[in-house]
């Protein structure tokens, strides 16, 4: 549900046809490579489009009032979707060009179908083509108001307004809403969303129990060297996701970031712009400067008028002592074959219960396995000796004694060589950890259900939800190289 590029076209009385604005959108174009195949036709330039629009439109060379391709008794035209017959260079059909006129003003787009260009599909069908449609009607109004005129000087201002309200009504060529009418004359930030409306491009408005959901997920970061000389890295980056569900016009929702007693104060934040208001000392805090313990340790509370879609709220940086997993990894080399030993330990703040946890072990630029005997304390170890991988699933829960072990020795003796890497060479290698764990974060850091506040009379029901997963989690072999950072880690 995206168009290609837009065009707004001027054919004032007593001057030439002329583009006034156009766009393009090339993550949209990339797609339609992509869905389009060997059939693929690319959007062409501004001036050869504008005349294979004009000719289709019957408004350019008025000495020929017959033009085969678009006048033949077999071509039926399905206004407004047009058909525009590019000659070379990319000899092809550009279906559907949608055109609305108005006016002085002509509005063309050209929408991302995502169907086979044969056999034709029936218009009415293309949810693209409708919210598209949608799109131009309220390009229509925003530029010319209720009426079919509009003076120079406010259709000059209006234009010169557009690029900042596509950015918002239509980020990346994904329309998201129509422009209002009346807009500000100087960019400003998204329309409060509490007097939203449906967009008309919709299929139906949210049916049932209106709900508020909030979650909260905590991503950790991990290089571990085991060894003195070398300093361990870790990071926490949490983000907030809402989504409000309700039938008409939106409410005002506040929603509330606690942390413990003893957590370290949240940095880095950032929040989305729906955000009507906010402490200023939220946003001071700052992973970059020394920590000094005076920093706003909350509660942060996030006023706010929810946009129609899913979106992040906020996100933040948080100091932890600790790493959740702290790990050991020594790897040694005896003439073809390599003596492994792995400890891991599960921090004793860390909730032990996992959704899933796992530790891969690759070993890269040697000849394939052969022969594996490797053991571990606790789960279940899989030997894939194609891609030179022990994935040790680990489960959803660690013993009592928060510790678990691998020992043993892997041969490599097989016909073929394993997958190479250029980073891991000898003994650098590594573990990377894999892991979620349900209703709990590093930092502490939680949405009370309760604390969330909406003034709405459908009282909505609130759901919130936490989360720790890991992403980039890496333990090094001791006793071998590894690649270290001598700054802060960036997510």
């Amino acid at each position: 549900m995206s168009l290609r590029a837009l065009w707004i076209i001027s054919q004032e009385k007593g001057e030439n046809v002329r583009v006034r604005f156009s766009r393009k959108f090339p993550t949209v174009e990339h797609r339609a490579k992509i869905l389009s195949g060997s059939s693929y036709v690319a959007v062409p330039e501004e001036s050869n489009f504008l005349q294979l629009l004009l000719t289709e439109l019957g408004l350019s060379d008025s000495s020929k009032s017959y033009v085969a391709l678009r006048d033949d008794c077999l071509y039926r035209q399905r206004s407004p979707a047009l058909e525009l017959h590019i000659d070379l260079p990319g000899k092809g059909t550009l279906w559907p060009v949608l055109a609305i006129s108005q006016g002085s003003l002509i509005f063309a787009c050209l929408p991302l179908v995502d169907v086979p260009p044969e056999p034709r599909t029936p218009l009415a069908s293309l949810l693209s083509v409708s919210q598209c449609l949608t799109l131009l009607a309220g390009l229509q109004t925003f530029l010319l108001g209720s009426g079919s005129k509009s003076d120079s000087e406010g259709l000059v201002s209006r234009l010169a307004m557009l690029p900042s309200v596509l950015l918002q009504v239509c980020p990346l060529g994904t329309p998201l809403d129509v422009p209002l009418v009346g807009a500000p004359s100087t960019p400003t930030v998204p329309t409060s969303a509490g007097i939203q409306k449906q967009p008309a491009w919709k299929t139906g408005q949210h049916r049932g129990r209106a709900a508020v959901n909030v979650a909260l997920v905590e991503t950790v970061r991990s290089m571990q060297y085991g060894n003195q000389s070398r300093q361990d890295l870790w990071d926490v980056y949490g983000t907030v996701t809402c989504k409000c569900e309700v039938e008409g016009v939106l409410p005002n929702v506040t929603v509330t970031l606690s942390l413990p007693p003893n957590g370290s104060p949240l940095q880095d934040i950032l929040v989305h712009p729906c955000v009507t208001s906010l402490d200023s000392s939220i946003l001071t805090a700052s992973s970059v400067d020394s920590y000094d313990g005076s920093a706003f340790s909350g509660p942060y509370k996030f006023p706010f008028s929810p946009p129609l879609e899913p979106f992040r709220l906020c996100s933040y940086t948080s100091q932890v002592p600790v790493p959740p997993i702290l790990g050991s990894y020594q790897l040694k080399e005896e003439e073809n074959e390599l003596h492994v030993s792995v400890a891991l330990k599960l921090h004793e703040s860390v909730k032990n219960s996992f959704e899933y946890c796992e530790a891969h072990l690759p070993f890269f630029n040697r000849a394939q396995m052969g022969v594996v005997d490797v053991k571990v304390s606790s789960g279940q170890l899989d030997v894939s000796k194609e891609k030179n991988l022990l994935a040790w699933t680990l489960g959803q829960k660690f013993p009592k004694s928060r510790e678990v072990t691998m020992e043993g020795k892997i041969i490599f003796s097989g016909p073929t060589p394993g997958p190479s890497d250029a980073l891991c060479t000898q003994l650098t290698a590594y573990i990377k950890l894999y892991f979620k764990v349900p209703d709990m974060t590093l930092s502490g850091c939680c949405v009370d259900q309760h604390s969330v506040q909406v003034y709405s009379s459908a009282k909505p029901r609130i759901v919130t939800s936490r989360e720790l997963q890991s992403k980039e989690y890496f333990i090094w072999n001791s006793t071998g190289a590894a690649p270290v950072s001598s700054g802060q880690m960036m997510m």
